[in-house]
């Protein structure tokens, strides 16, 4: 085995994950010190997608959106009204209060979600059953984090999904 070679492959590993802002033990000494050039080492690491999730949501629609549902506000109204809410929400205010008041769902707007080729437990939606959208912000999202789906009328027909991911 070539321990400058491999000394050098340490210390690119280890300056990769320094760029990334990861976390990592000492290196040895002398793989802070090594002459050889770097081996290329991939810039990203692959972080396994969530399985199940639970997410809480407040739909912001609007006029001929929802069959069966008044709502009355324009494309334009419902597009700030959505940036408003998103913006209180990701300020800390309650986000339950602001489901009850907002929503053109039904409150609590909480789901349970299983990811694609994932079987759904009891209680869960599978993720393809769901608006693209609101599966694609649910599961990019860490537990307590806030995204928002944007209105799309072929990945989130109904309006914006401003979302939390619970668990």
């Amino acid at each position: 085995m070539n321990t400058k070679r491999s000394t050098a492959a340490l210390a690119a590993v280890l300056g990769s994950l320094a760029a990334l802002g990861c976390q990592t033990a000492s290196a040895p000494a002398a793989a802070t010190t090594a002459a050889a050039a770097p081996t290329p080492v991939p810039t990203a690491i692959a972080v396994a997608a969530a399985q199940h999730i639970r997410v809480q949501h407040i739909l912001i629609s609007f006029a001929g959106k929802i069959r069966g549902k008044n709502v009355t506000r324009t494309e334009d109204e419902a597009r700030a009204l959505a940036a408003q809410v998103l913006d209180r929400a990701k300020k800390g205010e309650d986000f339950d209060e602001l489901v009850r008041t907002y929503t053109d769902d039904r409150a609590p707007g909480i789901y349970a979600l299983s990811n694609s080729g994932v079987t759904p437990a009891a209680g869960e939606f599978s993720r393809d059953r769901m608006v693209p959208a609101f599966g694609n912000v649910g599961f990019s999202l860490a537990p307590g984090e806030i995204g928002m789906a944007e209105y799309d009328p072929r990945t989130s027909p109904y309006g914006w999904h401003i979302i939390k991911r619970l668990e």
